[in-house]
């Protein structure tokens, strides 16, 4: 009973914390306070939440952890989901899954393809290229920013295995058009779903969430994103063998499936034989993968459980802050603004913003404009990947390959950048933002 009644006092002493120190809004100043482009959109629930697991000191996966896997699922619409430490290592997982050997001819082998995009960010593509596997770039379009669709059999060959892609800044590709042409080359579809959860297509005559329609999709929970762990990913699917190879990538490559802290849940513990081992060895210290520790620990998902309670309120902010700044800067000179995809509610990450190339500015001068007036921007990730240090010792054909001219990605590269519609942002900040990009247009 002192256990229980000091627990409960430590956690009221929490929430009133988070009143004195997190509770009170800042008074925003036009032009002094600045306006980040994301951040951590949190209550007092997230604190108690997190030092009520601090106080169980599991510290690794645990409880909230598989709480957090079953409510995130169930929010989703999908079977399962697995937890991870990042969204980065939730796109390594995904595509390592398809690399399991029990997968196949349809496993993804090195020197397979693998159809992506160049204007996003690295690790949609690190994963492909770090197994040996082959990234083919097809380009994207203006005002969505999404692959072009029109090129994806341009960009098939034999050894094409898969398509793995972004939704950007969460406006979902032509998940229909992709998913037909995956189905039609029998080819995995792994939706990088980091930006956009909460988006939403229509499809087989249902509004669905992205990363519920390919056959495994990923989310980040790092601060900027629509929820946060501080870091944190997850992987879904409702392929059941899938998920399977999942966690056994994620947990070391074993080939028990047993809880942390929980033993011989299969029942045959010291009684099977696996490859060469001898007949009977513990089961729990098989490896059937070459895996990694891709865990995240169980005050995370503590977090993530009280974010789950706000998503449908975040996502709902962060469409009514884009048309906030979609209303209030049309029209302006100079600029191309973003439209949503076709049969899309897209949960948005943020406002992209191409310089049109005959306009009276480049796209750095309004960005520098936008700094100094405490606005913060961010360009569209890597632009084009391509042209970045990291592939200056990669051979094209060999280690990737180009279907297309890379033509709008370099338009994206040099003329696009984006701003920020997070729930935290107020009207005054969101009216001040599209003030000063208009003033500077107009000029």
């Amino acid at each position: 009973m002192q256990k229980e009644e000091l627990k409960k006092q430590i956690l009221e002493l929490t929430r009133q914390y988070y009143k004195a120190a997190h509770g009170e809004a800042q008074e925003f100043v036009p032009g002094k306070t600045r306006i980040n482009y994301g951040g951590r959109y949190f209550d007092a629930e997230e604190m108690v939440n997190l030092v009520d697991a601090s106080l169980d000191f599991w510290l690794t996966a645990g409880p909230w952890a598989t709480r957090f896997e079953h409510r995130f699922a169930e929010w989703l619409g999908v079977k399962f989901c697995s937890l991870v430490n990042s969204g980065s290592s939730a796109n390594l997982l995904a595509f390592y899954t398809l690399t399991a050997q029990e997968l196949g001819e349809r496993r993804i082998q090195r020197g397979d393809e693998v159809i992506t995009v160049a204007a996003g960010f690295p690790t949609t593509v690190a994963p492909i290229m770090q197994y040996g596997a082959v990234p083919v770039f097809v380009d994207v379009t203006l005002r969505d920013y999404n692959l072009n669709v029109s090129q994806l059999e341009t960009a098939f060959s034999p050894r094409t295995k898969a398509v793995m892609v972004a939704h950007t800044l969460g406006n979902p590709f032509d998940l229909q058009a992709v998913v037909d042409f995956c189905k039609k080359h029998n080819l995995w579809l792994i939706e990088d779903n980091c930006d956009a959860l909460g988006s939403e297509y229509f499809i087989d005559g249902a509004w669905r969430k992205t990363g519920t329609i390919g056959d495994i999709g990923t989310s980040s929970f790092y601060p900027p994103h629509h929820m946060t762990m501080g870091e944190g990913g997850a992987v879904y699917t409702n392929n059941a063998q899938l998920h399977k190879y999942v966690n056994s990538f994620r947990d070391w490559g074993r080939e028990c499936w047993c809880l942390g802290g929980v033993d011989n849940t299969c029942g045959y513990r010291f009684s099977r034989q696996f490859g060469q081992l001898p007949v009977g060895y513990d089961h729990k210290y098989v490896y059937s993968h070459l895996g990694f520790n891709l865990k995240a620990t169980d005050m995370q998902a503590a977090i993530g459980c009280a974010q789950l309670d706000k998503l449908d309120t975040i996502v709902a902010r962060r469409r009514e802050n884009f048309d906030v700044l979609r209303s209030g800067l049309e029209g302006t000179p100079g600029l191309i603004l973003p439209d949503a995809q076709a049969n899309s509610r897209p949960s948005w990450f943020g406002f992209l913003i191409t310089v049109k190339a005959d306009a009276p500015f480049t796209r750095n001068d309004l960005t520098t404009y936008l700094e100094e007036h405490k606005i913060q921007t961010r360009n569209l990730f890597a632009g084009n990947l391509t042209k970045h240090p990291a592939f200056a010792t990669c051979v094209e054909g060999q280690d990737y390959r180009i279907a297309v001219s890379l033509e709008t990605t370099d338009i994206v590269m040099n003329q696009t950048f984006w701003i920020g519609v997070y729930p935290g942002m107020t009207r005054e900040k969101l009216d001040y933002m599209v003030q000063t990009i208009r003033e500077f247009c107009q000029k």
